[in-house]
């Protein structure tokens, strides 16, 4: 094999590493026009969320009162007082109560609905419309309309409940204790199970007739494929419904605001709403801000938890 001259081999060109910004930005002036209709967004979001949020923790550090001029320094003195408070305590527990009735009624109801409405039946459509009107109508005036069916004087629940013998006298739902949390969570369970059963219609919709027909062929009956096929294929359904139920629930705040206040004996107060309380009736601004960042490493250590607890039993 003869040798080849210098001039005949191509040239040598050497490999030059850009910085990753470098790409990125040069990616971004292809596709410019992209980000000139994400801008507009970018920038509300980057201003009153992001900018928001930084302001916030920074307050927590603070004893930020709203009247007074001083505003002075307090490091995690804020944080250190989250443990000693009972009432924050207290709104802790009513918030935890809340989301472990509500969120497994929310998720129950929906799955039985959604299960009844996904067989072949009449105005199957019309059905489906119903349950998931609550979802579509304005939270504050679902809420005004469960409040005027449980007043004590003239509410519709009271009437139909001493019509049919349940009850002897009217009760005093939003005002007595161990109702108010009650009633706040039916109206919760309400207003919620119509997007229940959309998520998990969309998940019974995607799951191969294939897997009944094979269990139909070996014999099994309805309960059996519900807890052997429908309920295990649904896991990621069930996983993203929870987290999200969860998170709702623990940021459960107009159906509060307008329907009790936090409740007689406070029963009803819950995180959210303290947190409000704080901040403007009482205008502490940098104790509330370290209640919210209290109340965001609760939601994401649920979140890591419910995570972890079902990844194994996650259908993908």
């Amino acid at each position: 094999m003869r040798n080849q001259s210098p001039s005949t081999l191509a040239p040598y060109h050497p490999i030059t590493l850009r910085h990753p910004i470098t790409r990125a930005l040069r990616q971004m002036r292809k596709q410019w026009s992209a980000y000139l209709f994400l801008a507009p967004t970018m920038i509300v979001f980057a201003v009153f969320t992001v900018a928001a949020v930084v302001y916030a923790f920074y307050l927590s550090f603070h004893q930020w009162n709203i009247l007074e001029p001083a505003k002075p320094f307090v490091g995690t003195d804020n944080y250190a007082r989250l443990l000693g408070d009972e009432r924050f305590g207290g709104a802790i527990v009513n918030t935890l109560y809340y989301t472990a009735v509500s969120v497994p009624l929310t998720m129950g109801l929906g799955l039985l609905i959604a299960l009844l409405l996904n067989l072949q039946i009449r105005a199957r459509g019309f059905f489906r419309t119903l349950f998931y009107l609550p979802v579509v109508t304005p939270l504050v005036i679902a809420a005004i309309i469960w409040k005027w069916l449980y007043n004590g004087d003239f509410g519709l629940l009271n009437y139909y409940l001493i019509r049919l013998g349940l009850i002897d006298e009217p009760l005093l739902w939003l005002a007595d204790p161990n109702l108010a949390m009650p009633a706040v969570i039916l109206t919760s369970v309400w207003k919620s199970v119509g997007f229940a059963m959309v998520v998990y219609l969309a998940g019974l919709q995607s799951i191969p007739e294939d897997y009944y027909d094979a269990a139909k062929i070996d014999g099994a009956v309805g309960w059996q494929r519900l807890k052997d096929i429908t309920i295990p294929l649904l896991s990621s359904t069930t996983l993203f419904l929870a987290i999200i139920s969860v998170l709702g629930a623990f940021q459960v705040f107009t159906e509060i605001f307008i329907m009790t206040n936090g409740g007689p004996l406070r029963r009803t107060t819950t995180v959210v709403y303290h947190i409000y309380q704080t901040a403007f009736k009482n205008f502490d601004m940098g104790y509330a801000s370290a209640m919210a960042f209290g109340m965001f490493a609760m939601m994401f250590a649920f979140t890591l938890v419910q995570l972890r607890v079902m990844r194994g039993e996650v259908e993908y």
